[in-house]
């Protein structure tokens, strides 16, 4: 059996999951997270050598590679353009707060969000310094990426981010030069839990907060859904599982936006109906990412992994 092997974990807490002691004694941690990637995925312009259409609206169209696929560009320009101000907007009028996964570089190229995003109070997860495939990188690439991307939302935001979330999954280094390099409270690279935890890196304890890809956005790319009532009826029903095992066992639900894909007047209806239904339910905690870890490094400090 191979070391790989040996770091996986498929018990976790098991029966007995800790009890989080969310703030007010919540049944549930609610995040909501806007994916800001427009204007850092692969490009001609940047010199990739390609256009991506990654969860645009026809992602296997037939422009060839290494020709502009103008159709593309102008999809991700739509989430930046349009799709960014209407979520802002639709989080504004409930007073909910956020948390941005952002690709440095596409903040970099559209100050005027970036203030909008710190005016509101939403938090930052470095999504990367481009939106690209960490696991495409060699160790080298990846370590400059992660300065790169530091340095930029700093310049961008006024402080650096405590948070990572790659592009789909990290690489078999990420962890650790996540870890190398020293200034982030948790990563979200990982799908496997609905509570926080604990992994070994470099030695230290590493905070997961993880994520998830079923109550996200993205299944209008893969055709699960097609209307806005399809993407409220689908948070309702998980919103309403985890509120009822709430009574016992409170768990945290992250729920995934993107700009170029629910802000589209059709879809971002069914978000703010799902808005409306969490203002209805008491014993909630709508919050940031970083509120979340910020809790469990304070009530749940790391105390050893399980033998």
């Amino acid at each position: 059996m191979t070391a790989q092997l040996l770091e996986r974990d498929f018990i976790g807490y098991g029966a007995s999951p800790p009890d989080p002691k969310w703030p007010n004694g919540a049944r549930i941690a609610l995040n909501f997270v806007m994916n800001y990637e427009e204007g850092s995925e692969y490009s001609m312009m940047d010199g990739d050598g390609w256009t991506d259409a990654g969860l645009t609206e026809l992602p296997n169209a037939a422009v060839p590679r290494g020709e502009r696929d103008l159709a593309a560009e102008s999809m991700f320009e739509y989430g930046s353009r349009v799709g960014f101000w209407r979520l802002m907007r639709v989080f504004a009028k409930h007073d909910f707060p956020m948390t941005v996964y952002a690709c440095a570089l596409a903040l970099e190229r559209n100050p005027e969000a970036a203030q909008a995003i710190a005016a509101a109070g939403h938090d930052i997860c470095c999504h990367g310094w481009r939106w690209v495939e960490h696991f495409k990188l060699s160790e080298a690439e990846e370590r400059e990426h992660i300065r790169l991307a530091i340095e930029s939302l700093t310049r961008t935001m006024g402080a650096r981010p405590l948070g990572w979330y790659c592009r789909y999954g990290p690489s078999v280094n990420t962890r650790r030069l996540l870890m190398e390099e020293g200034g982030f409270l948790y990563d979200s690279d990982s799908y496997n839990d609905e509570l926080p935890y604990y992994v070994m890196a470099e030695g230290r304890p590493q905070l997961v907060v993880p994520y998830t890809l079923t109550t996200n956005d993205v299944k209008w790319g893969t055709a699960n859904f097609g209307t806005g009532d399809d993407f409220f009826v689908y948070l309702r029903e998980s919103f309403d599982m985890l509120y009822e095992e709430g009574l016992l066992a409170p768990k945290m639900m992250s729920i995934g936006m993107h700009m170029r894909l629910l802000g589209h007047p059709g879809r971002a209806l069914g978000l703010a109906r799902f808005l409306d239904y969490v203002a209805s339910k008491p014993d909630v905690w709508v919050c940031r990412r970083l509120e979340i870890a910020q809790h469990w490094l304070s009530l749940h400090p790391f105390a050893g992994l399980p033998a």
